[in-house]
């Protein structure tokens, strides 16, 4: 687990790899996802579903770095999904027009599919 104003957790399932972020995902915390995702993915572990209903605040950064980790995890041929998306993340997705990018999944098991 990384710690700061976000708390990362990864848990490695069978097929999937289920990163849990709790708190602020933004300029000063978007390093610990991407390093996060970066271990995922030269591990080959590149499906990957990241639960973001801990989340209290994602500005622009964590949305870039969101995005950034998706296109690589799919470069790789595998998917970023989110799970539990709220709040703020959800606003940024749509007027960002991300929404279709990002589409909901209502829980762990269906995202991880």
């Amino acid at each position: 687990m990384w710690q700061s104003r976000l708390a990362l957790h990864v848990d490695d399932r069978q097929d999937v790899s289920v990163v849990r972020l709790d708190g602020e995902l933004d300029l000063g915390t978007d390093a610990y996802l991407v390093g996060a995702c970066a271990d995922l993915i030269a591990r080959d572990r590149v499906k990957i579903v990241v639960d973001v209903s801990g989340l209290g605040f994602c500005d622009c950064s964590g949305l870039s770095a969101l995005i950034a980790e998706k296109r690589e995890a799919e470069r790789r041929g595998g998917y970023l999904r989110l799970v539990g998306v709220h709040g703020l993340l959800a606003r940024l997705l749509t007027v960002a027009e991300l929404a279709d990018a990002f589409p909901p999944y209502a829980d762990l098991r269906q995202a991880c599919c």
